[in-house]
């Protein structure tokens, strides 16, 4: 019942999984690195701003 899939149809899960797969096949770890990258300086960003607002 609760396990039966239904023909044609997909959870987000699986529909998230197929497209993280194509993106894999499309791109390299190169991709991957930057956008990463760009990730981990936006979150330095914020923990910059949010200790600034905090000193005020």
């Amino acid at each position: 019942m609760a396990n039966e899939k239904k023909k044609g149809k997909m959870t987000v899960e699986e529909a998230g999984r197929m497209g993280g797969e194509k993106t894999a096949e499309t791109h390299g770890e190169e991709f991957y690195s930057e956008i990463g990258h760009k990730g981990g300086q936006k979150v330095r960003k914020l923990i910059q701003e949010g200790k600034e607002h905090e000193e005020e």
